[in-house]
């Protein structure tokens, strides 16, 4: 195994939301990759098999800390049995965008990748921090563009690549080819 891929979903969804792209991009890559859909631990509040990675109307800001611990446990646990957190990659939608940047900033992980992702009130990320890929919708009605243009400044710029596309709050397929870049890349410099 080159690499793991560690899938967080969004909002309201389920780990099986992301699966069929984690295959694909499996399929796709140069690297073997194992393929990991991690699913947030608190049920949804309105929507039936959805869940959340911590309560977001109202927004729960004080319990981001320790799903943010919670999450680097798991990616720890992942490592021990996978090929190690210096070949693991992490992809976020939305919420877990958010968890990818926050958790995966602060390990010594292969790369992050946040799609629609927003940064947490007071984050702020190590002075050192994995290659990052942030991708947004300039159309996103649910996640302001300018949220990754917010997170783009807060991170090394030798270490963050932005790929703003033309749509909504989405993963389009244009993007995929950016991605296995990307996750090539990071694998092949860990």
């Amino acid at each position: 195994m080159d690499g793991q891929l560690v899938l967080l979903h969004g909002w309201g969804a389920n780990k099986e939301d992301l699966k069929p792209l984690g295959d694909g991009l499996a399929r796709g890559c140069s690297k073997t990759l194992d393929v990991v859909c991690l699913e947030a631990p608190e049920l949804h509040p309105d929507q039936p098999g959805g869940r959340q990675w911590y309560g977001l109307f109202p927004a729960q800001w004080d319990a981001v800390p320790a799903a943010v611990e919670r999450l680097k446990a798991q990616l720890q646990s992942l490592s021990r049995s996978g090929p190690g957190l210096e070949r693991t990659v992490v992809f976020g939608f939305s919420q877990g965008g958010a968890m990818a940047l926050e958790g995966g900033c602060a390990l010594p992980i292969a790369g992050v990748i946040s799609c629609s992702g927003y940064p947490h009130p007071n984050w702020a990320p190590p002075q050192q921090h994995p290659p990052v890929l942030l991708m947004h919708g300039s159309d996103d009605p649910v996640v302001p563009f300018q949220a990754m243009q917010s997170i783009a400044a807060q991170l090394q710029p030798d270490q963050c690549q932005t790929l703003p596309f033309k749509n909504g709050h989405t993963i389009p397929d244009e993007t995929v080819q950016p991605i296995l870049m990307f996750i090539e890349r990071v694998l092949e410099n860990a």
